[in-house]
């Protein structure tokens, strides 16, 4: 299927822009263009009964999180909200409206973490912070209206990686349990092996050159196949929770998404996988521009309601 309207129109809109793509930049010139982008007007902005910010003590000092509730007096179903940015950009600022999008559809919590960002914090650091984030919750549940025995995770991108690491890593070391974990175009393979990623290597918002820069900020001397890094290379996804895995048809990201879905099938855990055609990476943080991005919304509300409420 040919790339669809509403996509090519934002995509003419960012080239009329000029909009210089992230690997030709420092972090922090990335990360200023970023907060632009992706910024929501605020008569555009979903509105959410409670929305409060806080800091619990992570591993590697205070770690700030935005905690989003229908009703602040319920201890409701929580999702943990990782956010994309290929662990060098982005922020839960930039991630607002898609948290405000998912409240207002599930009924749940959920609570956005802003986790350490590299160059100057490398794996793991990011992922140690997003389970610690996951124990904070199940350890202290009042803090943010939780209901402890209802706990899933959900990223997008990077933050997909993070989520799936999580779930890894819960399972890993009997941590909390967690009900559900929603994959949005998650990067799970470090290594970069998948077709996609030279198909759809460039002209699709997200690139090939990219990814090689997130990966260069964020990687280090670590082993681009391990598990927590890269976790499509785990030695087994059996006893992981109920899935779901959205990609994009012109994203570089694409196959392994895919293909994690399909591990995660055979290993016999329930999961559901839907790839988007005619878009590209990134599609859920445009709502307003992409008829797409509303039905992907609706999809992991319905999935989320499903899992945990």
């Amino acid at each position: 299927m040919p790339i669809n309207d509403s996509t090519t129109a934002l995509l003419n809109a960012l080239s009329e822009q000029q909009v210089p793509s992230f690997s030709s930049m420092t972090p922090d010139d990335a990360r200023a263009l970023s907060n632009e982008v992706f910024k929501v007007s605020d008569d555009q902005r979903v509105p959410v009964a409670h929305v409060e910010d806080g800091t619990f003590e992570g591993p590697g000092g205070p770690v700030s999180y935005r905690w989003y509730s229908p009703d602040p007096e319920k201890r409701l179903p929580t999702m943990l909200h990782y956010h994309g940015g290929g662990w060098v950009i982005m922020n839960i600022g930039t991630h607002d409206d898609l948290c405000r999008q998912l409240v207002s559809r599930t009924g749940c919590n959920m609570v956005s973490i802003d986790y350490r960002l590299a160059p100057e914090t490398r794996f793991p650091g990011a992922i140690d912070d997003c389970y610690a984030a996951l124990c904070w919750v199940f350890e202290n549940p009042e803090q943010v209206g939780a209901n402890p025995n209802k706990l899933g995770v959900i990223g997008d991108s990077a933050g997909g990686n993070l989520a799936a690491a999580v779930a890894l890593r819960s399972r890993d070391e009997d941590g909390p349990k967690i009900g559900c974990q929603v994959l949005t175009y998650p990067a799970v393979d470090a290594a970069l092996t998948y077709p996609s990623i030279k198909e759809n290597a460039s002209g699709y918002l997200l690139e090939k050159a990219d990814m090689e820069y997130f990966y260069s900020h964020y990687v280090g001397d670590t082993d681009k196949k391990e598990p927590y890094l890269s976790p499509i290379y785990a030695s087994s996804f059996s006893d992981l929770p109920k899935t779901l895995v959205i990609t994009a048809e012109f994203d570089p990201l694409r196959d392994e998404g895919q293909d994690y879905a399909k591990k995660l099938q055979g290993a016999g855990v329930a999961t559901e996988h839907k790839m988007f055609e005619g878009t590209i990476h990134g599609f859920l943080l445009f709502p307003q521009l992409l008829p797409q991005a509303v039905e992907a919304f609706e999809l992991e509300a319905d999935f989320i309601k499903r899992s945990l409420c």
